[in-house]
């Protein structure tokens, strides 16, 4: 990643190692925390998602799962996360962090994952040094679909005012602590001229015809709902139908699993529909970043596209900033139709998604006419539902201004001031 930075004044290296948990000493105290926070808050993503994507309990795991239930019911879930924030930070998972922290010492550790497997190892190690730590909340899903933050931070930084609140109520310790509002920095690239190609240009990139319209299907993680793919057949069977006139089709993988696998299934379909490369094939996991050229594409997909599909994901956030119609399934496309209530509940019941797909900023579709029906009067009306996707920019980011990046600056520096000032000897 070094290379990615070359350019910029800033001095990059590797994160430090970090080791894993150990199972009964530390993933059975995890795993009892969440099963009472959740019992205790009943979080509606959360317990939609548990109902429909089950943990494969063992019999231990059964046991862990009714104790914390019992603790969330006695209202003891808080007492536990402490204990069990204490035995975590006792566990040296990074001693090459350490090391680092007691050797040179910085005013403010910053961390993008709070919810991740290392970042927390990293941090852990600055709570020991005496470090100050600030979380950026990285996405708009995180407080109310992930498991718990597994630990206390002393700020924390958030997209916008509902998902302020939603940290509040979530993390109660938050109540205490400077939160700032600084909208998303990551897509201030929508705002940045230097990100922007013509139609023409980008066309070009993508084999496809200035000329004609762009729908644009945007898979998520197969991970997750396995039946996207057959949404996007959908689709594809309907441009090579010509029952959506000379427009075009454009697949977006999910750049985390984008193994160019989806290439065989789609060219069956003919000349006008492509499938984006939004990775290097067979590259790791943890080796996949998003390089200047791959910011411009995911852009001016958005920007250019005139319709986009998908499946109750973050791309219907990346449409609604440059104002791109959106279509969105209410059903599983899938052979089996497996996910079809997991899928209505996302969009009708979930924290983060359901005010957005019932903002009248999306057109929900049912079926596959519906989704043609939908696709087909966006391409002669794009005006149309422009204020609803206005509200979902609000909604979600709060500013769309190019400046959230700036926000997040002053925001570290303000944090850091504070952190100076109670430094400093009382005279």
């Amino acid at each position: 990643f070094a290379s990615l930075w070359a350019d910029h004044p800033a001095t990059v290296s590797p994160l430090p190692d970090v080791r894993a948990f150990r199972e009964l000493a530390h993933n059975y105290p995890r795993r009892l925390n969440e099963a009472a926070w959740d019992h205790r808050q009943r979080e509606i993503s959360r317990v939609s998602l548990l109902r429909h994507r089950p943990v494969k309990w063992d019999r231990g795991m059964r046991l862990v799962h009714m104790a914390g239930a019992l603790i969330g019911s006695l209202h003891l879930e808080g007492a536990l996360e402490d204990a069990l924030e204490r035995r975590l930070m006792g566990y040296e998972r990074s001693p090459e962090a350490t090391a680092r922290f007691r050797s040179a010492p910085p005013t403010v550790l910053l961390t993008t994952g709070p919810f991740q497997f290392e970042q927390p190892a990293i941090a852990a190690s600055a709570f020991r040094a005496g470090v100050k730590t600030l979380a950026l909340i990285p996405s708009w899903d995180n407080i109310s679909t992930k498991k718990r933050m597994l630990f206390k931070y002393d700020g924390y930084l958030v997209w916008s005012e509902t998902q302020r609140r939603q940290l509040l109520e979530r993390y109660p310790h938050t109540r205490d602590c400077p939160v700032y509002v600084i909208g998303a920095p990551q897509f201030d690239v929508f705002f940045q001229p230097r990100f922007r190609q013509t139609r023409q240009e980008f066309c070009a990139a993508q084999e496809l015809d200035p000329s004609r319209p762009v729908i644009v299907y945007a898979l998520g993680s197969p991970n997750f709902l396995r039946g996207e793919p057959y949404g996007a057949e959908e689709m594809a069977r309907a441009i090579a139908g010509g029952e959506l006139g000379d427009a075009q089709l454009l697949i977006r993988p999910h750049p985390i699993h984008d193994n160019a696998e989806l290439d065989h299934r789609f060219s069956v379909f003919g000349p006008s529909v492509r499938v984006q490369r939004t990775s290097a094939p067979g590259t790791p996991l943890t080796a996949r970043s998003q390089d200047e050229n791959a910011i411009v594409e995911w852009v001016n997909t958005m920007r250019h596209a005139n319709v986009v599909v998908n499946l109750s994901s973050t791309v219907t956030v990346d449409a609604a900033l440059c104002d791109t119609p959106v279509v969105n399934l209410d059903y599983d496309p899938g052979p089996d139709h497996a996910d079809d209530q997991l899928i209505k509940e996302i969009n009708h019941t979930w924290t983060h998604f359901s005010p957005v797909a019932e903002s009248e900023g999306v057109w929900l579709v049912n079926d596959r006419a519906e989704m043609i029906h939908a696709v087909r009067t966006y391409l002669q009306q794009p005006e149309l539902h422009q204020q609803g996707r206005r509200w979902i920019v609000e909604h979600v980011c709060q500013y769309a201004d190019g400046r959230c990046g700036e926000r997040m600056a002053d925001a570290v520096l303000d944090f850091a001031d504070r952190v100076a000032r109670r430094s400093e000897p009382s005279k």
